[in-house]
């Protein structure tokens, strides 16, 4: 990795696209190259209390719609969600000097695109989300494996390179699939020196998009 990654040019309105997604896109392919996790971000949701939760998940998918992810619909973050679909996004690309910051409303994905994307998952992530009881308690390691084997059992091992025909389809669980945040707002972060950064934030305004600039 070179060493001048964070000396960008000053970031300014004239620079960006005119729809955050556009621009989203532009940064994507840099870091897509050059990040390692680059699809890393954090999801910041709501629980019960009004009190704010985050974790990392894995964003794939992004388009003019939104910005897709997908989890366990019995997951402490569906369930949050379930309850309160407000949600925010933040992609941070450390080699870049470079964050995202996305807020809106998050709605489940159709079950079609869900399972599409389910199939193509490698075998053992499938047979994971049926073992796993995201964010439920287990009181060992050896539960989570043993509930592994039974899936294993359920659907046959994993194929062999000269026996692709051994092991059943491994079908998307009924609690398991995708989530689309519908972007309200788009927030592009540059490092400046100084810490004089840049930020640039998109406000959806009807079909269009307002863009002011924040103080760092």
């Amino acid at each position: 990795m070179s060493d001048d990654l964070r000396d960008h040019p000053p970031l300014r309105r004239a620079d960006l696209a005119p729809d955050p997604i556009d621009q989203f896109a532009i940064w994507w392919a840099r870091a897509s190259e050059e990040v390692p996790l680059h699809d890393a971000m954090t999801l910041a949701t709501v629980d019960g209390l009004g009190a704010p939760d985050a974790r990392m998940v894995l964003l794939k998918g992004h388009g003019r719609d939104g910005f897709r992810f997908f989890t366990n619909y019995e997951s402490a973050k569906a369930v949050q969600l379930d309850a309160d679909p407000r949600a925010a996004l933040n992609v941070y690309w450390r080699e870049l000097s470079w964050q995202v910051r996305v807020r809106g409303l998050v709605e489940r994905l159709d079950s079609g695109a869900s399972d599409a994307y389910f199939t193509s998952r490698p075998r053992g992530s499938r047979l994971g989300a049926w073992a796993s009881p995201q964010s439920r308690v287990l009181e060992t390691r050896e539960a989570l494996e043993e509930r592994l084997r039974e899936a294993e059992e359920r659907f046959g091992a994993e194929a062999d390179a000269g026996d692709a025909g051994k092991g059943e389809e491994v079908p998307r669980p009924p609690f398991w699939g995708g989530y689309l945040l519908r972007h309200e707002t788009v927030e592009f972060w540059q490092d400046g020196r100084s810490r004089l950064h840049d930020r640039l934030r998109y406000e959806r305004n009807g079909e269009g998009w307002t863009v002011r600039r924040l103080g760092p």
